[in-house]
């Protein structure tokens, strides 16, 4: 078989080497052509030579599309990666930093709250460009698989304003799915889920064991675990509350609701400081920032040890290589994919994203009818698609107003922050990322002035949130080397 599949942000080096390792494992796709992207050359650099070592080393003859063209990259492909970080960890430091000065205190900050909804400002103007390339010069089968984060946000935007076919991928189901079956005393393969929700808060609303439904026994087999009864409070509790268990890790998920992360003295009782996904104040953009230091340091030593093999046991559970080799090759592969509703959960809205089960095989990707989410968690998601919805509307009309709508509505920014709060953060967030922003020029001149004029609200400027930790240097890294990498490789995504 031969096709060609393009990544975009291709500079995310962990990440993109794990894709092309997974597609290349594939015995029908040792011959199709592979095309990088990134705007920043030196990472694309360090990634292409990377990978075409990894490809060498397995006998195959595909060299690697290097381009800063972005075009040229996407032209005449079928498949469009897209694993993009808008604003680079420059912005990310910002969706961080600045609404910490308001007490709103996230863990992560790339798909809700002020960070998620400001992440979605930058990527879906991008992204919205992309779509025109891939329109114009792609295949005109071409889908795209967005690994990009906010997913909800950027696979909306791409399919309603895109016109480009855009299926949202996330690992969030798998990894749950490991856990689930962990504390049940089995192995991932004996346990079968079916999950549904939106990207980040889906719900696993079948767990069977030889056609026995195992939901009700999830809730004390989590209490009693001995590491996850620790790290996974806010989690245990949506459990309890809610009935089901729920994607997204305990940092994560605390970000997304009113009630775990709205008073300081309150949020280290809700987390856990032994790994950064269980709620550390600002913890992926620690790890980022660490990664991408360590990233520069030790790639000598990337180059030096034993390339990848493209083997089918060493292929990810990420969904993206199995989706191609369904639609290419016929076999048929059941997985969970962020796509528009249309009706799957028939209990949220039709044009929003969902996350739900789906099939893929020669004829396509088929997503069956979940029916109605319990109503709970209905309820939880409920809450997030407004916020989605503001947010995309307000990143493709550049509407600062439905911009401040959207971060009012949002569940943590309303536990903490007032409306007039809520304006001036706003005010603060376009000033700062001006130069990604182009679509709000307008709003960004008028804030301006209202800082130049008015009275500020007081903040908390020097404030480091509830539970921060310290940056690592890259000679503390360098003490535990593989720990470092391995660090570095699961935090490097876009």
């Amino acid at each position: 078989m031969s096709f060609k599949v393009a990544f975009i942000g291709a500079g995310s080096i962990g990440f993109t080497r794990t894709l092309l390792r997974d597609l290349l494992a594939v015995p029908e796709f040792r011959d199709i052509e592979v095309a990088f992207t990134d705007i920043n050359e030196h990472n694309l650099e360090m990634v292409t030579e990377l990978c075409q070592r990894d490809i060498d080393h397995n006998g195959l003859s595909i060299r690697i599309q290097a381009t800063m063209d972005r075009r040229a990259a996407v032209k005449d492909a079928k498949y469009v990666m897209n694993v993009v970080r808008i604003g680079g960890l420059e912005a990310f430091e910002q969706d961080v930093e600045i609404p910490l000065q308001y007490g709103i205190d996230q863990c992560v900050g790339d798909t809700l709250c002020a960070g998620g909804i400001m992440y979605g400002q930058r990527g879906i103007p991008a992204v919205l460009e992309f779509c025109r390339d891939i329109r114009e010069v792609a295949d005109p089968a071409c889908i795209m698989l967005n690994y990009a984060n906010p997913n909800a946000m950027i696979t909306w935007a791409c399919n309603e304003y895109g016109g480009v076919p855009t299926i949202g991928l996330c690992h969030g189901v798998q990894h749950g799915h490991q856990q689930i079956a962990e504390v049940l005393g089995l192995e991932q393969d004996e346990v079968d889920i079916v999950c549904a929700g939106i990207n980040h808060q889906t719900w696993y609303i079948q767990v069977r064991h030889d056609g026995r439904d195992m939901t009700g026994q999830l809730l004390a087999a989590f209490e009693s675990h001995p590491e996850y009864s620790r790290t996974e409070k806010v989690r245990i509790d949506m459990l309890r509350r809610f009935g089901y268990f729920s994607t997204e890790s305990n940092g994560h998920l605390s970000e997304y609701v009113p009630w775990y992360r709205k008073r300081p003295d309150e949020i280290v009782k809700w987390i856990d400081l032994g790994k950064w996904i269980d709620g550390e104040t600002g913890g992926y953009l620690r790890v980022c920032r660490e990664g991408r230091n360590w990233f520069e340091v030790d790639f000598p030593n990337w180059m030096k040890e034993p390339p990848k093999e493209y083997k089918a046991a060493e292929r990810s559970q990420e969904h993206g290589s199995y989706i191609v080799e369904g639609l290419e090759t016929g076999r048929v592969y059941r997985g969970h994919f962020n796509v528009v509703n249309d009706g799957a959960i028939t209990n949220l809205p039709a044009d929003c994203v969902v996350e739900v089960p789906g099939y893929v095989d020669a004829n396509g990707v088929n997503i069956p009818i979940v029916g109605d989410l319990p109503l709970g968690c209905a309820a939880v998601c409920s809450a997030s698609v407004w916020v989605q919805r503001l947010s995309v509307e307000a990143a493709v009309a550049g509407d600062d107003q439905l911009l401040r709508q959207a971060m009012l509505m949002d569940p943590l920014i309303a536990a903490v922050c007032n409306p007039p709060e809520v304006w001036q953060l706003v005010d603060d967030m376009l000033v700062a990322q001006e130069q990604w922003l182009p679509q709000y020029a307008e709003a960004i001149a008028e804030a301006k002035e209202r800082a130049a004029t008015e009275p500020r609200i007081p903040v908390q400027e020097n404030y480091r949130g509830a539970a921060r930790l310290e940056e690592k240097t890259v000679e503390d890294m360098a003490k535990d080397r593989e720990e470092a990498s391995r660090n570095a490789g699961t935090a490097d995504k876009g």
